[in-house]
C-alpha cells in the first residue's frame, strides 16, 4: 500500500484577502490551483480556512470589527456559507470535490468528538475530496480569541497524523523582531527540534489588519503544538508564487520550524501513555502472527475480552497464554468486542447495527511490545 504525504495548510484571511478589505477572488483561486495540483501529485491536503468574517463584513457592507462575540458569530454565519460556495467554485474547475469541516476545540476535547472527527476527515482524504475546516464560530460558547484558526491547524494536524502544517501568512516567516516597525528585523529560516528560545516567543508580532485574529505569536503557538505531534511546520507568505508546491519540494522559503518527535515516536508515546493496565484483548495464534507481520487486529482473531474499555481507548492485547503482545487504540468498546469475539469482519453491521470498520485495532494505532 502506498503511503500518501499528508499536509495540512492553514490559510489565514490577510492571505485570502491580499491585503484589502475583501476576500480576493484571483487569489483564492491561485491557491487552489497550487492544491489541486499537489493533489494530482498524490498528495492529501487538508485546509484549514479563515475569512468567514471578512466575508460576511463583506456582504453587510463592511462594518467596523465589532467587539462583542454575537457580532462576530453572526459575521461568521453569513460568511461561512459565501466562503464555501467560493472555495466550490474555484476547486471545481480542477474537477476536486471539496468537503465543509466546521469543528469547535470541544469537539476535539471530548473523546468520541475526536474519534468521529477523526474518522469522517480519514474518509473524506480516502475519496480523494479535500477537507475545509473551520471553527464552527456560530455555536462557540467561549470567546472567539486570537489564533483560534493557528491553533485549530495545529490540532487538526495531529488529529490526522500529518507530515507537514503550511501556515500561509502575509509575512515571509518569523523574524527577529516585527519588519514592520523594525528595519533591522532579520527572517529566521530553520528552527531546530529543541525547546523554543524566551527571544523567540518575543519575537512574535500580533494581527494589525482588523480583518482577522490571530497574529505571529499564535503561529509559533500552533507550530510548537504540531512539533510536539510529530509534524513539521513551516511559516510562509501565502503571495509567494507557486508557494505551496515549491515548499512541499524543500524549497528554502519562509521558516522551518522541525518537529521534536517523529510521527511513529509520537504515536507510540500516546498509545502507550494511554493504555488500560487491567484491561486487555485475548487473541490467538494465527491473529499474533498477523500482528508480528504487520497486520492490523480482526474481530475474528479475538478470543477473550477483559475488563471495561471504551472505544478509542488504548488497551493491551495478549496472548491466550497471557504474554502481552502490544497495545492498540481500539475501534470499539469492550461491550461491542464481546459480540464480535471470534466474527468475520463482514458480520459486524449485522451483528452490532453498525461499524466502525473492519479491524478492531488498525495496524496504524497499535505498538507492538
Amino acid at each position: 500500500m502506498t503511503v500518501r504525504q499528508r499536509i495540512v495548510i492553514k490559510i489565514g484571511t490577510s492571505t485570502l484577502t491580499a491585503g484589502s478589505k475583501k476576500l480576493n477572488p484571483a487569489q483564492m483561486v491561485d491557491l487552489v490551483r497550487q492544491c489541486a495540483a499537489l493533489q494530482a501529485e498524490k498528495f492529501q491536503l487538508v485546509l484549514v480556512s479563515s475569512g468567514a468574517m471578512a466575508a460576511g463584513r463583506e456582504e453587510m457592507g463592511y462594518p467596523s470589527l465589532p467587539k462583542g462575540v454575537p457580532a462576530k458569530q453572526m459575521l461568521a454565519a453569513i460568511g461561512q456559507p459565501r466562503l464555501m460556495a467560493m472555495y466550490e467554485q474555484f476547486f471545481a474547475i480542477y474537477k476536486v470535490h471539496v468537503a465543509q469541516v466546521l469543528l469547535t476545540r470541544a469537539d476535539l476535547a471530548d473523546r468520541h468528538g475526536y474519534l468521529n472527527a477523526r474518522a469522517t476527515l480519514e474518509a473524506l482524504l480516502e475519496q480523494g475530496v479535500i477537507p475545509i475546516v473551520n471553527e464552527n464560530d456560530t455555536v462557540a460558547t467561549e470567546e472567539i480569541r486570537i489564533g483560534d484558526n493557528d491553533n485549530l491547524s495545529a490540532q487538526v494536524a495531529n488529529l490526522i497524523e500529518a507530515d507537514l502544517l503550511i501556515l500561509l501568512t502575509d509575512q515571509d516567516g518569523l523574524y527577529t523582531a516585527d519588519p514592520r516597525t523594525n528595519k533591522d528585523a532579520q527572517l529566521i529560516t530553520e528552527v531546530g527540534p529543541e525547546p523554543f528560545s524566551k527571544s523567540l516567543w518575543q519575537a512574535a508580532g500580533s494581527s494589525e489588519s482588523g480583518l482577522g485574529t490571530g497574529g505571529m505569536i499564535t503561529k509559533l503557538q500552533a507550530a510548537d503544538l504540531a512539533r510536539h505531534g510529530g509534524t513539521q511546520v513551516i511559516i510562509a507568505r501565502g503571495s509567494v508564487e507557486n508557494i505551496l508546491p515549491r515548499l512541499v519540494r524543500g524549497e528554502r522559503s519562509g521558516t522551518r520550524l522541525t518537529s521534536v518527535v517523529n510521527k511513529l515516536e509520537s504515536r507510540k508515546r500516546r498509545i502507550l501513555s494511554g493504555s488500560h493496565t487491567k484491561s486487555a484483548i485475548l487473541i490467538d495464534a494465527g491473529a499474533e502472527q498477523a500482528l508480528l507481520h504487520g497486520g492490523s487486529l480482526l474481530p475474528a482473531g479475538i478470543t477473550q475480552i477483559t475488563g471495561v474499555f471504551e472505544r478509542g481507548d488504548a488497551v493491551k492485547v495478549m496472548s491466550i497464554d497471557g504474554r502481552p503482545i502490544a497495545v492498540g487504540l481500539t475501534n470499539y468498546g469492550a461491550a461491542d468486542l464481546q459480540h464480535l469475539c471470534g466474527k468475520k469482519s463482514t458480520e459486524i453491521e449485522t451483528i452490532l447495527g453498525f461499524t466502525f470498520g473492519e479491524e478492531a485495532i488498525h495496524r496504524d494505532h497499535l505498538v507492538l511490545l
